[in-house]
């Protein structure tokens, strides 16, 4: 199954026998968005608290972690998620903390998963208000693979054996700013790949031929291992989707250079080389 869906093609599956489950996942640095949600959003949509019930509490395993899985489990079971039915994510034109739901979803075993490409910004139909009906409580239970997650050993290991893109502003890779963080710099032997290079200016994905040879430049390869990081794992999310428009599988550093600058035993490198 493709990783993204238009908004005209959202459009035709919620007027179908079977309609998706939509998950409205808008948040911001500052905090959770559900006052945009009740003011507006997608016919069908429950709100899902990104920072609450997709990431566990900021820490020394960054600021973004991963949840509780009994807990994400639950809050998907409350919205209406279950194996066998189509879920859909979408959040502003930005569509990072979509991302990262889309990730935490197919990490834990859903199959049926996309992000609505340019989110809520390019949707042309009726918008809903206030809070809605509570959906019929869904089936789905996590059950997380091993092959999409990252921690800082297999990421640093990655960086040298395979090829590990880090998907922030490429000034973040270098080291001339750091506007959150502890230290300023990357993961030895990472490559810069900003993340907002994947997207036209509507905040659609680029055509998969174009994100393809985007990636086979920055060093993909038919046999290679990839993985990504960001800041905290939410823009990093957004880039292991664009993979995946592309055709290409990555696995996710979740932790990503919160959780990798915090620790000073850990080598930094700074400057627009791997190194």
């Amino acid at each position: 199954m493709n990783a993204i869906i238009s908004a005209s093609e959202l459009a035709s599956d919620l007027a179908g026998e079977q309609p998706p489950v939509v998950l409205d996942v808008r948040w911001q640095m500052e905090g959770s968005m559900r006052s945009a949600y009740l003011e507006g959003h997608l016919p069908s949509a429950v709100f899902v608290d990104l920072e609450a019930d997709v990431t566990g509490r900021a820490g020394a395993a960054g600021r973004h972690p991963l949840p509780d899985l009994d807990h994400f489990g639950a809050v998907m079971r409350a919205v209406g998620v279950s194996p066998e039915r189509d879920v859909v994510v979408y959040d502003t034109g930005q569509n990072w903390a979509a991302a990262r739901v889309w990730w935490m979803l197919r990490w834990t075993g859903h199959t049926s998963v996309r992000v609505l490409d340019g989110g809520i910004a390019l949707w042309t139909g009726p918008l809903e208000q206030g809070a809605g009906s509570a959906p019929a409580e869904g089936s789905f239970v996590p059950a997380p693979n091993s092959t999409d997650l990252l921690d800082a050993d297999s990421a640093a290991a990655l960086a040298r054996s395979g090829l590990l893109l880090d998907a922030r502003a490429a000034e973040r890779y270098r080291g001339e700013v750091e506007p959150i963080d502890r230290v300023a710099g990357h993961i030895p032997g990472a490559v810069s790949a900003p993340t907002t290079e994947n997207v036209a200016a509507d905040g659609r994905f680029k055509p998969a031929v174009e994100l393809a040879d985007r990636f086979k430049a920055l060093g993909a390869s038919g046999t290679s291992e990839i993985g990504v990081y960001c800041g905290s794992g939410v823009s990093g999310a957004h880039e292991v989707l664009a993979l995946a428009v592309a055709g290409i599988p990555a696995a996710l550093y979740v932790g990503s250079w919160s959780e990798w600058s915090a620790d000073p035993a850990r080598p930094v490198a700074t400057g627009p080389d791997p190194q």
